[in-house]
C-alpha cells in the first residue's frame, strides 16, 4: 500500500487524537477532520508539515468527500460517546447515518483502505467469566442507546465491506489513559472514584470490564490498517476486571477506598437508579444509566484479543498501568481539586 496523506475523523477527540499524534510519530501525514468549534487543544505542538485540519460533519458525505482529496487512507473515529444522551437520536444519527455518509465518500475516492472504530460494546455481554470473541452474537434488550448506535454501525460497516470496500473494523475495550479531555464516561467515572472515595472498602455488584490504555488503542488502529484484513474485525482489549478487582487497582494506585463483591444487582440497580435521577435534576450527564444497570450488572463486559494478537501483532500494557497513567494525567491537568487530589498517593511507577 502507497503512502499518502490519512483522514482522522473524530480528531481532536480522546483516541483520535491520540491517533493522530501516533501516525505523525510514526512518520505519517494526517489530516484531521473536525466540526467547526471543536477543542483544537491536542493539535498546539503538531507540526505543520505533517498535520492539517479539514472542517465538516461527518453525517454529511460532501464534506468529508472533500476532506478526503489527495488521502488514499481514512480512519473513522468519530463517535458520539456519551451515557442518557437528553437527545438520542443525535447518537444514533451520529453513529449510524455518520457511518454510511463516511463510507460513501470513501467509496467515491476509491480509498486504498478505511479502519472503522467500533466498541467492544456492540458484541454485548458474557453472562459468565468466558470472555467473548468477535463471533459473539449481540444479547442486549433494550440496551442503552450508545450500545445500540454502535451496533447498528458496525452493521453498516460490515455491510459495506460485504459489498467489496476495503473496510476493517476495531472493537476497542473501556479506555482510559492520558489525553481524556472531555472526559468520557470512564473518565468521568475514574473521576467520580478520586473526587469522593473515603478510605474505607466499598461494597461493588458482581460483573466487570475490559480496560484498555488509549495507547494501545491507537497502536492496533495502526496495525490494523497495516495488516488488517477487508471485512475483518479485531477486538482491541486490555485486562479483564471485575468490578472489585478495578476499585481494588485504583485503591492500589492511589490510596484510596478498595473495592469487594457483595452488593446484590438489585440493590445496585436501585442506587444507580437514584444516582441518574439526581444527575438529571443537576442537568448533568449521568455516570450510570437504569439501561446501563440492567445490561452490565452481573454480566461480564471480557473479551479476548487474541486474533488481533495473532494477526496484527497488537499488544496492550496492564490495567494498573493504564489506570495509574489515567489516574496522573488527570491530576497534572487539575481535573482534581487540591482538597482531594492531596488525599491521593499516586504510585508513580504505575504511571
Amino acid at each position: 500500500m502507497k503512502k499518502g496523506k490519512i483522514l482522522v475523523t473524530g480528531a481532536s477527540g480522546f483516541v483520535g487524537a491520540t491517533l493522530v499524534r501516533k501516525l505523525i510519530e510514526s512518520g505519517e501525514h494526517v489530516r484531521g477532520f473536525v466540526r467547526a468549534g471543536s477543542d483544537l487543544r491536542p493539535f498546539a505542538d503538531l507540526p505543520a508539515s505533517h498535520f492539517e485540519l479539514a472542517y465538516g460533519d461527518i453525517t454529511v458525505d460532501h464534506t468529508v468527500f472533500r476532506a478526503l482529496y489527495g488521502c488514499n487512507r481514512l480512519f473513522h473515529v468519530a463517535t458520539s460517546y456519551q451515557w442518557g444522551a437528553r437527545h438520542p437520536k443525535e447518537v444514533m444519527t451520529s453513529a449510524v447515518l455518520g457511518t454510511q455518509a463516511v463510507l460513501e465518500a470513501a467509496r467515491r475516492q476509491k480509498l486504498d483502505k478505511t479502519v472503522v472504530t467500533s466498541s467492544y460494546g456492540a458484541l454485548g455481554i458474557s453472562t459468565s467469566q468466558e470472555p467473548m470473541d468477535e463471533g459473539h452474537e449481540f444479547n442486549l434488550n433494550d440496551p442503552e442507546v450508545y450500545v445500540e448506535a454502535k451496533r447498528r454501525a458496525l452493521e453498516v460497516a460490515l455491510e459495506a465491506a460485504h459489498r467489496g470496500q476495503p473496510v476493517t473494523m476495531v472493537l476497542p475495550g473501556s479506555i482510559v489513559g492520558p489525553g481524556d479531555r472531555k472526559p468520557t464516561p470512564t473518565g468521568r467515572c475514574i473521576l467520580a472514584y478520586l473526587r469522593t472515595s473515603p478510605g474505607v472498602q466499598v461494597s461493588v455488584p458482581e460483573g466487570g470490564l475490559n480496560i484498555v490504555d488509549v495507547e494501545d488503542v491507537a497502536n492496533g488502529h495502526i496495525l490494523a490498517m497495516a495488516k488488517g484484513k477487508p471485512g475483518e474485525t479485531y477486538l482491541l482489549g486490555g485486562q479483564d476486571l471485575t468490578f472489585a478487582e478495578l476499585v481494588s487497582t485504583l485503591s492500589d494506585v492511589t490510596g484510596l477506598a478498595s473495592g469487594k463483591p457483595g452488593m446484590s444487582a438489585s440493590t445496585a440497580r436501585f442506587l444507580g437508579g437514584l444516582l441518574a435521577l439526581y444527575s438529571r435534576l443537576k442537568g448533568e450527564e449521568p455516570l450510570v444509566t437504569p439501561k446501563l444497570l440492567k445490561g452490565y450488572t452481573s454480566g461480564y463486559a471480557w473479551i479476548d484479543s487474541q486474533k488481533a494478537e495473532r494477526e496484527l501483532g497488537y499488544q496492550h500494557r496492564s490495567a494498573r498501568l493504564a489506570l495509574g497513567r489515567a489516574v496522573a494525567w488527570f491530576l497534572d491537568q487539575g481535573y482534581v481539586p487540591d482538597r482531594f487530589a492531596t488525599r491521593i498517593r499516586l504510585e508513580l511507577r504505575s504511571a
